[in-house]
C-alpha cells in the first residue's frame, strides 16, 4: 500500500506545487506557445465519420459502411460502453462496468467476487434484473428545427426555454414514429442538434466474469498507471423476446494475433464529458472555483482517512474502505486541477482561442454577429465567481461533509419545507418524481424517518466526524472568506480543529435519540434551536433561492453565447475538430505506442511474466494478492502472453468498456482506464503522453482457455458464434 503524507507535509507540497507552477510562468513565454491541430481531441462523431481525416493521416480509406457496422457493433450499458463480439449476442465489456451484474445475480452462500463466474451452459447464464443495453440505429438531424425555435425567443431565458421545450417536443415526436428510445443531442456546444435513436435490449444475462482481484489487480495504487496487470473483463449475452439468445448481424470478430507495434486501433465507445471547447474564461473559472473546491474536499479527506487509520487503528479496515470508494475520483480530480494550474497548457488554450477571434473580428459580418461572444461569456463567469462560493458554502456533499453539518442542513430543509403552502410541496414532489427521486437538499419531501435514521446512524464515529468537520470549516472559510459576518459568528475567528471543538460542544446533537427528537419540533421551533449547525444553515438558507435564481439567469445568458461560440467554431473549422464528449458513441483513432515516464520507458504491453513479476515483489500481499486459480503459475499458460498495452485513443469516463479494433474491426482490445498524464484530457488532449490503456485480447483469450478452461466461451470468441 502507498504510504500517504501527513496533511502537513501535503500542504508543505501543496506550496511546492504553487511555486512550481509560478516559476514556470516566469520560465515561459506564454505569447510564444501555440496550439496543435489535436488539442481538442479525436472524438469523432458518427453523424460526421472523419473519412479525409483517415485517409491523409494514415492511409486508411474507411466507407459508410465500414462505420456503419461498427456503429452497430456498439452499445451503452449504464455508466460505460460495451459491445457485440459474436453473432449470438455474446457482448463484452468491463469487470469494473458490471459489478453491480455480479450483485444482482449472485445466489445465496456465493461470493463471485472470490469465486469468479462462468456459466458452463446457456441454460446457466443467469438474467441481469433491471439492465439494458442500447443499440444506436438512427441518426437525424434536426439543427434547423431546433434553432429555429430558439431564434423566436425575445431574450436569452426565453430563447433556452423554447429550445429545451423543441427538444423534448422532438424526443416525443420520433419516439412515437419510431417506437425507438431517442435522444435529442447537441454538438459544438449547442449550435447542431441530432435525434439518435436507440434499439433497448432489457433480457441480458451474464456469461463470465473473472475474480474482483484478477480483474483490478494492483488496485488503488495502480489506478491510472501503467504498467498493467488487469483482467477487468465481463461477457454477457443478450436475449430476444422469444427467450433465446439474439442473432446480431453487426458484431466485432476476434483477432487472434492482435495488434503490433505502431498499428492503427480505434476505440468505439461512450466518453462521459470534457471541457476542451470552453473559453478561456471558462476553463480559469473551473480552476479557480469548482475543480479547485472539489480537489481541496477530495485530497483532504483522502488524506485524512489515512492518517485517522493510525489514530483510530479499529477502524482501520473501514477508513481504507471509504477512501477505495472514491479514490478514483480523487485521482482524477487532483491531477485535473495540477493541470489546469500548468501555464503551458493554459497558454496553449489562450492561443486556441486568439487564433479563434482574428478570424472573427477580422471579417465585419462575422463580428457583428459573434464578436461579443467571449466578452459575454467572462462577464457571465466573473457573475458567477461572486455567487458560486456562497452556493457551495451553504451546500452538503454528503461524500465529504461531516454528519454534525448534514443533520443541521437537513432540520432546516425539513423545517422550511414543512412551512410551504401545499400546492408548492406538491410542485416540489412533482419535480422530484421527474428527477427520478430528491433532488438534492433544497427541500424537505425525503426527510422520512428512515432517512432520519441514516442521518446519525447507530454507528456514528466521533473521530471521522469531528476529522471532517475542521476539514468543513476551512472550505466554509475558505469560500466566504475569513470576514463574511457568518463565518465570524459561526466559527468565531478560528480554525478547523478549535472551531470543530468548539462547534461539537455546543451542539443538540448529542446522540440518535437526541436528533430524532427534534424533527418532532414544530418548524418555528427547529429554525429557533440554540445549536450552531441549525443556525448556520437556517441563516445561509434563505440566500440559496435568490443565488440559485442568479445563477440560472446567468447560465442562460452564457448558454445562448456558448452556443454562438459553437457556431463559430463550426464555421471556422467544420467537423475537422471534434466536439466535446456528451454520452454520445464515439469513435477515436490511435497507434499502438509507449511513452517516456518517471525516467524510463513503458513498454507497448505488459505481460503474465510481469503479472507473477509483481505477485512475488510485493509478496503476495493485497493488493498485489492473486485469486487462488491464479496463485500457482497455472500449467500451459504462456507468460509471454500480452494482459495489457496502452495506445494513443483520445478516451475518458464512460469509455470504460469500448473494444479496441483494428481496420479490419476486429477485436485487439478492451478499454478499461487511462494513464495519469490523460487526465488533463479533460480540456486538452496531449497525444505525447495520452494514453489510453485496455485488456489485450491475446490475454483475454488465454485467460479464459486456459486458466478458466471455459472452452465455450473460448470457441464462441475465435468463431464468432456457439457451436
Amino acid at each position: 500500500m502507498k504510504k500517504y503524507l501527513s496533511l502537513k507535509k501535503l500542504s508543505i507540497v501543496s506550496l511546492l506545487f504553487v511555486f512550481a507552477f509560478q516559476l514556470s510562468a516566469q520560465v515561459i513565454n506564454q505569447d510564444t506557445v501555440k496550439s496543435q491541430k489535436l488539442d481538442t481531441g479525436k472524438m469523432w462523431t458518427f453523424e460526421f465519420p472523419p473519412f479525409d481525416y483517415l485517409e491523409k493521416t494514415y492511409g486508411f480509406k474507411a466507407t459508410q459502411e465500414w462505420f456503419d457496422d461498427v456503429r452497430l457493433s456498439a452499445l451503452r450499458i449504464p455508466g460505460c460502453t460495451a459491445s457485440f463480439v459474436s453473432e449470438d449476442g455474446l457482448i463484452m465489456t468491463n469487470n469494473h462496468c458490471s459489478r453491480g451484474t455480479r450483485r444482482q445475480i449472485q445466489k445465496e452462500g456465493e461470493d463471485l467476487a472470490a469465486t469468479a463466474f462462468f456459466a458452463p451452459t446457456l441454460a446457466d447464464e443467469r438474467k441481469v434484473p433491471n439492465y439494458t443495453a442500447e443499440q444506436l440505429v438512427m441518426l437525424k438531424d434536426v439543427t434547423k428545427e431546433v434553432l429555429s425555435a430558439l431564434q423566436n425567443g425575445k431574450d436569452e431565458k426565453e430563447k433556452i426555454a423554447l429550445r429545451d421545450e423543441k427538444m423534448r417536443e422532438l424526443k416525443d415526436q420520433y419516439e412515437k414514429e419510431t417506437k425507438l428510445k431517442c435522444d435529442v443531442i447537441s454538438y459544438y456546444n449547442g449550435s447542431l442538434f441530432f435525434v439518435q435513436g436507440f434499439k433497448t435490449y432489457t433480457d441480458i444475462r451474464l456469461v463470465f466474469q473473472p475474480e474482483e482481484q484478477i480483474a483490478s489487480y494492483g488496485g488503488d495504487p495502480d489506478n491510472f498507471t501503467y504498467p498493467r496487470y488487469d483482467l477487468d473483463c465481463t461477457f454477457l449475452r443478450i436475449y430476444g423476446d422469444d427467450g433465446k439468445p439474439i442473432k446480431s448481424e453487426h458484431f466485432f470478430k476476434w483477432s487472434a494475433n492482435g495488434a503490433a507495434n505502431g498499428e492503427l486501433v480505434f476505440t468505439v465507445g461512450n466518453p462521459g464529458s470534457t471541457n476542451r471547447l470552453r473559453t478561456v474564461a471558462q476553463l480559469e473559472y473551473l480552476r479557480d472555483i469548482q475543480f479547485r473546491n472539489s480537489a481541496y474536499l477530495s485530497d483532504n479527506v483522502y488524506n485524512r482517512l489515512e492518517q485517522l487509520k493510525s489514530v483510530n487503528p479499529k477502524m482501520a479496515d473501514e477508513y481504507e474502505r471509504q477512501r477505495l470508494a472514491f479514490s478514483n475520483g480523487w485521482k482524477n480530480t487532483v491531477n485535473t486541477y495540477k493541470a489546469l494550474n500548468d501555464p503551458y497548457l493554459l497558454a496553449r488554450k489562450k492561443d486556441f482561442e486568439k487564433k479563434l477571434q482574428k478570424v472573427v473580428f477580422n471579417d465585419p459580418e462575422l463580428n457583428k454577429q459573434y464578436g461579443h461572444v467571449w466578452k459575454t461569456i467572462e462577464t457571465t463567469r466573473n457573475e458567477l465567481r461572486k455567487i458560486e462560493p456562497k452556493l457551495t458554502a451553504y451546500s452538503v456533499n454528503p461524500q465529504y461533509f461531516s454528519r454534525y453539518l448534514q443533520i443541521g442542513n437537513a432540520l432546516v430543509a425539513y423545517a422550511k419545507y414543512q412551512m410551504l403552502p401545499e400546492e408548492k410541496k406538491k410542485e416540489l414532489e412533482d419535480q422530484r418524481q421527474r428527477m427520478g427521486g430528491f433532488g438534492g437538499q433544497r427541500g424537505g419531501g425525503n426527510l422520512q424517518p428512515g432517512f432520519r435514521d441514516n442521518l446519525y446512524p447507530d454507528n456514528f464515529d466521533s473521530i471521522l466526524e469531528e476529522a471532517k468537520l475542521e476539514i468543513n470549516i476551512d472550505y466554509i472559510t475558505m469560500n466566504l472568506g475569513k470576514n463574511d459576518a457568518l463565518v465570524v459568528k459561526t466559527f468565531n475567528n478560528k480554525a478547523g480543529k478549535d472551531a470543530a471543538k468548539s462547534l461539537i460542544a455546543k451542539s443538540l446533537f448529542k446522540n440518535k435519540a437526541a436528533v430524532q427528537e427534534l424533527f418532532k419540533k414544530t418548524p418555528e421551533e427547529i429554525l429557533a434551536l440554540d445549536d450552531p449547525f441549525v443556525q448556520f444553515y437556517a441563516k445561509g438558507y434563505d440566500q440559496l433561492e435568490p443565488l440559485r435564481t442568479q445563477q440560472k439567469e446567468i447560465m442562460d445568458t452564457e448558454n445562448v453565447a456558448f452556443g454562438l461560440l459553437g457556431q463559430i467554431l463550426y464555421k471556422t473549422y467544420g467537423t475537422s475538430i471534434t466536439p466535446d464528449a456528451n454520452r454520445t458513441l464515439r469513435l477515436s483513432d490511435g497507434l499502438m505506442k509507449g511513452y517516456d515516464y518517471n525516467g524510463t520507458t513503458a513498454p507497448i504491453k505488459s505481460t503474465f511474466f510481469g503479472m507473477y513479476d509483481r505477485f512475488y515483489g510485493f509478496e503476495g500481499k493485497y493488493p498485489f494478492n492473486l485469486p487462488e486459480r491464479w496463485k500457482t503459475i497455472p500449467k500451459d499458460l504462456d507468460l509471454s502472453t500480452p494482459v495489457d498495452f496502452v495506445a494513443t485513443n483520445d478516451i475518458v469516463g464512460g469509455n470504460s468498456g469500448s473494444a479496441v479494433i483494428n481496420k479490419n474491426a476486429e477485436v485487439i482490445g478492451l478499454a478499461f482506464d487511462g494513464n495519469i498524464e490523460s487526465l488533463q484530457g479533460n480540456f486538452i488532449y496531449l497525444p505525447t503522453f495520452n494514453r489510453t490503456v485496455a485488456v489485450d485480447s491475446k490475454g483475454m483469450y488465454e485467460a479464459i482457455k486456459i486458466v478458466y478452461k471455459f472452452d465455450r466461451l473460448a470457441d464462441e470468441l475465435k468463431d464468432g458464434k456457439m457451436k
